[in-house]
């Protein structure tokens, strides 16, 4: 009897902004979305630009049902919610969670604070899907679907954001983006998080000579996220919110540093599909 499918594809591992280029053609240059497929369910991670052509690509499937999560509310990582298809269709389900500000903002409260006029030409009652709008705490441990459990934590980013790990199927995939460690320093939450993961994603927007000049933006380095593999006894690790500025031949030479220093690591790209 085979293993039910746990499959991570990665539709957006920019970070800040989306680019396009001759120079990002290799990774990409879309922001933050990552779809998790666990058996017959689809879990979504974040908002950005690579919503959108995951939209298209699970609509082709006839997929309808969706539990779509939030890290934070950051540009970057909502720019794609307007144009998610399955908004408009009447058939589909899409749950909506987020933690980051419980107690100061509800997901429905940040949902339609965005999609309006000024900042789009529709708002939310333009929206067909039967939407179920979900707010939990850092901390909680989620049960979207049978035999499916998200549990939580807050990372270190200006305005909080929520790392999530996904347990399916006795396997375990961590998403950790958008957080800054301190110096010397293994942050606890991200290491019960990504604690003997087969696959963690990571927010590698530096380097480590980069962070004391980025000191405060709420963003950690590649060689980081080695230290955190190698402590937390994960077995891959991929690095994920690329610098708006990192071009396919740096990122493809900090794939090579890392892989010698842990032969788990790499850089992840736009449309790249892992098996867990």
């Amino acid at each position: 009897m085979t293993d039910p499918v746990f499959r991570i594809k990665l539709w957006g591992t920019r970070g800040s902004l989306p680019v396009a280029g001759s120079k990002f053609r290799k990774f990409g240059g879309n922001t933050i979305c990552f779809e998790v497929r666990c058996g017959d369910e689809v879990l979504l991670f974040d908002a950005g630009s690579g919503l959108l052509p995951a939209g298209d690509a699970l609509k082709s499937e006839g997929r309808s049902q969706f539990s779509l999560f939030f890290s934070h509310f950051h540009y970057d990582h909502v720019i794609g919610l307007p144009f998610f298809v399955p908004l408009y269709d009447r058939t589909a389900s899409l749950r909506v969670w987020s933690g980051h500000t419980a107690g100061k903002m509800t997901t429905h409260e940040m949902f339609d604070a965005f999609m309006r006029p000024p900042f789009f030409p529709i708002g939310p009652d333009q929206c067909s899907a039967n939407i179920d709008f979900r707010d939990f705490r850092a901390g909680d441990a989620i049960a979207p679907y049978d035999g499916i459990t998200v549990r939580t934590t807050m990372l270190n980013h200006p305005g909080g954001a929520i790392g999530y790990r996904i347990e399916f199927a006795g396997r375990v995939v961590a998403i950790v983006t958008d957080t800054e460690h301190a110096p010397g320093k293994l942050d606890p939450g991200v290491l019960d998080l990504i604690s003997d993961a087969d696959l963690f994603l990571y927010d590698a927007n530096f380097d480590d000579t980069e962070m004391e000049r980025f000191r405060g933006f709420g963003h950690s380095s590649w060689q980081h996220a080695i230290r955190l593999a190698k402590a937390a006894g994960a077995r891959r690790v991929g690095f994920i919110h690329h610098a708006i500025w990192r071009t396919d031949a740096e990122l493809a030479a900090i794939g090579r540093k890392a892989a010698k220093q842990f032969p788990g690591a790499f850089c992840g790209r736009d449309y790249q599909v892992i098996d867990i």
